[in-house]
C-alpha cells in the first residue's frame, strides 16, 4: 500500500475526545486499571492519518495571513461534482444542486424545518444513530420508529410492512434514511431502496437521507444513492454528505447537501441560513478541495480495504472466541453493534457490568442503549491493526473469559 494505515497515530495532547473515558462513558465513569492503555473503539472518528493532500490544502492556503470573508470556489463545486460521479455514478449533478452545511444533522433539521410543523411525527428505523435522536427531540419532532430485522443469514432488512402502517397510522409526512446504516452497517440493495421510496412516494412523505458514511464500503458492496433510484427520489430527497467521516475531518466541520428539487432546495437554505451560523470555513473548504484529489481516491481504496479486513477480523474473532455475543458483519461503516443479550443472560452479567470490565482494561467502546439496542455495544473498528488485535486480546482475556 502506499499510505500508512499500520502505525499508532499519537493523538494524546491534541484535543481528541476519543481518547477520553469520561467522555466515552459519561453515565458511569470508570478508571482505567494501571497498567493499560486506552485504545479508542467508541466516538465515529478514525484513528489513521488522513491524507497527506488535506494538511498540503490547508497549509498551503494558511501561508497567505489574511483569513477575511471569501466566496466558495468553484474548485470547490468542482470536486463534489466529480466525486460524486466517480464514485457514485451520479450525474447531471450542478454547483446549483449543492448547498453548505455545518454539519450533517444541521441539514437534517433544515429539511425537517422545511417539511414539518414543530410537533410533527418523523419516521427513521430502529437501531437509531444517537444524534438523530438529540437533533429531532431538542427540536420539537417526534420519532416514531420502524425497527429493522434480520432475515434468516442476519442481515438487517427494512420491514415494509410495519413501515407502512405507520406512515399511515400516525400520518406521517417525513422520514430519515441512514444510507449506510449506522450503526448497523447495512448498505442498502437498489430494490431495497425503490421500495422504500414508493412507500414514501405513495404516503406523500418527504425524505432526509443521510449519506455521510457512503465512501466507507465494505467488499464489494456498492452505495446507492438514494436520488438515483427514480425521478420521483431525485425530487422528494435532501441528500446529506461530508467527507468527514471518510477522511477524518470531523474536527473541521463542513458538510454538504444536495437537493434537486428548487421549491425544497430554496427553502432548506432558507432554514439553514436563520442561525446565522451556518457558513464555510475556509480552511475546510480547502481541506475537502484537498481530500477530492486523485490521492485521496487512492487514499480511500486502500483504506476500505483495511477496514474490510478489520471487520472480517473482528466477526471472526467474535463468533469464534464470544459464544452468545451476536453481530450482523457491516456491509459499509466501520462500526459493529454487538448484541450482549445471550451472553449477558448466560453469565449472569448486565450490559453496565460488560461496558465497565471493557473500560476497566482501556477498551473504550460504547453503549448501545442510546442507539435503541437493549443489549448492546457500539464499537469502532478503525484504528490500526496491532491496537484492534490487542483490544480483542484484552477482552477475550479479562472480560469475556476472565478465568483464562
Amino acid at each position: 500500500m502506499q499510505y500508512d494505515f499500520t502505525s499508532i497515530l499519537d493523538r494524546v495532547g491534541k484535543d481528541a475526545i476519543a481518547l477520553e473515558p469520561e467522555a466515552a462513558m459519561r453515565a458511569n465513569p470508570v478508571p482505567i486499571r494501571e497498567g493499560f492503555t486506552p485504545i479508542p473503539m467508541w466516538v465515529a472518528d478514525m484513528n489513521f492519518a488522513t491524507v497527506p493532500t488535506v494538511q498540503e490544502a490547508i497549509i498551503r492556503r494558511a501561508q497567505h495571513p489574511a483569513f477575511g470573508y471569501f466566496n466558495t470556489r468553484k474548485e470547490y463545486y468542482d470536486a463534489i461534482i466529480r466525486w460524486q460521479e466517480t464514485r457514485n455514478g451520479v450525474t447531471g449533478l450542478t454547483a446549483e444542486h449543492i448547498g453548505y452545511e455545518n454539519g450533517v444533522l444541521g441539514g437534517v433539521v433544515s429539511a425537517l424545518n422545511v417539511f414539518c410543523s414543530k410537533g410533527d411525527k418523523v419516521l427513521v428505523h430502529s437501531p437509531t444513530y444517537i444524534g438523530f435522536t438529540g437533533s429531532l427531540t431538542n427540536n420539537g419532532y417526534h420519532i416514531v420508529h420502524s425497527p429493522l430485522k434480520q432475515d434468516e443469514n442476519g442481515v438487517w432488512r427494512m420491514d415494509y410492512a410495519d413501515m407502512e402502517e405507520k406512515l399511515r397510522k400516525e400520518k406521517i409526512h417525513a422520514a430519515i434514511l441512514c444510507s449506510p446504516h449506522n450503526p448497523c452497517g447495512r448498505v442498502w440493495e437498489r430494490w431495497e431502496l425503490e421500495r422504500a421510496m414508493e412507500l414514501y412516494r405513495k404516503y406523500a412523505v418527504y425524505v432526509v437521507s443521510d449519506e455521510i458514511w457512503s465512501d466507507l464500503i465494505l467488499g464489494n458492496h456498492k452505495h446507492i444513492p438514494t436520488q438515483s433510484v427514480s425521478e420521483d427520489a431525485r425530487m422528494r430527497t435532501v441528500a446529506l454528505y461530508a467527507p468527514s467521516k471518510t477522511f477524518n475531518l470531523a474536527g473541521l466541520v463542513g458538510s454538504y447537501h444536495i437537493i434537486y428539487n428548487s421549491w425544497i432546495r430554496e427553502r432548506v437554505e432558507k432554514e439553514s441560513s436563520l442561525c446565522h451560523y451556518n457558513d464555510q470555513n475556509v480552511l475546510s473548504m480547502h481541506a475537502l478541495i484537498g481530500a477530492y484529489q486523485p490521492e485521496g481516491y487512492q487514499w480511500l481504496d486502500e483504506l476500505r480495504e483495511v477496514l474490510t479486513q478489520h471487520v472480517d477480523y473482528a466477526c471472526d474473532f467474535i463468533r469464534d472466541h464470544f459464544p452468545g455475543v451476536q453481530v450482523s458483519k457491516p456491509e459499509g461503516t466501520y462500526m459493529l453493534f454487538l448484541d450482549c443479550t445471550q451472553w449477558c443472560a448466560d453469565h449472569g452479567k448486565t450490559i453496565d457490568g460488560l461496558l465497565a470490565a471493557g473500560f476497566e482494561v482501556g477498551v473504550l467502546w460504547q453503549d448501545g442503549r442510546p442507539f435503541h439496542g437493549p443489549c448492546a455495544i457500539r464499537m469502532n473498528l478503525a484504528l490500526p491493526q496491532v491496537l484492534l488485535e490487542e483490544a480483542f486480546q484484552r477482552l477475550d482475556r479479562y472480560v469475556f473469559h476472565p478465568q483464562k
